[in-house]
């Protein structure tokens, strides 16, 4: 079984199409919005599930760019359940005591710690080369937290 983590944002977002056993990532990009949104009618043949990034408010003042994700997100759920799917959201502060078991974990730790589960004392952390590609080929910027998603998602699940 196949589940999509989505790491929003307010003109692009990353994706994971991701094996809900051994976690192993089968596809993964970061395109704009409106191509995502178009393409989950073909993700929906391969899983029932998605779980997406929510955004939550610590307190303090945020721009355009929130409010545009906040709408984003809206719009994926909307377009995910109007094919049949499931979707959970997945909270940031989820994601770091999950992962990292710390509220104080940013990018680069989630994404060590990451590399730490899956690719320990793998050289080049994980990714490998074209010839012999690693856990994380291919991985960049937003698809790490994408992955983050549903890494978070998945093991929460387990321990239910």
């Amino acid at each position: 079984m196949k589940i999509l983590a989505v790491d929003p944002g307010n003109t692009e977002s990353a994706f994971v199409l991701m094996d809900q056993v051994t976690h192993h990532a089968d596809l993964f990009g970061k395109i704009e919005n409106v191509d995502l949104r178009d393409q989950l009618k073909q993700y929906r043949v391969k899983t029932k599930m998605m779980a997406i990034e929510m955004i939550a408010s610590y307190g303090m003042p945020v721009g355009r760019e929130v409010f545009d994700t906040c709408v984003w997100i809206g719009r994926f759920l909307e377009a995910w359940e109007s094919l049949g799917g499931t979707a959970a959201l997945v909270y940031r502060k989820e994601e770091k005591m999950q992962i990292c078991g710390s509220p104080r974990a940013n990018d680069a730790t989630i994404r060590q710690a990451l590399i730490d589960r899956y690719a320990y004392n793998v050289p080049n952390k994980g990714k490998g080369t074209k010839s012999d590609p690693g856990w994380f080929y291919g991985f960049k910027a937003d698809i790490w937290q994408a992955y983050a998603v549903g890494v978070t998602y998945l093991d929460m699940q387990r321990k239910e």
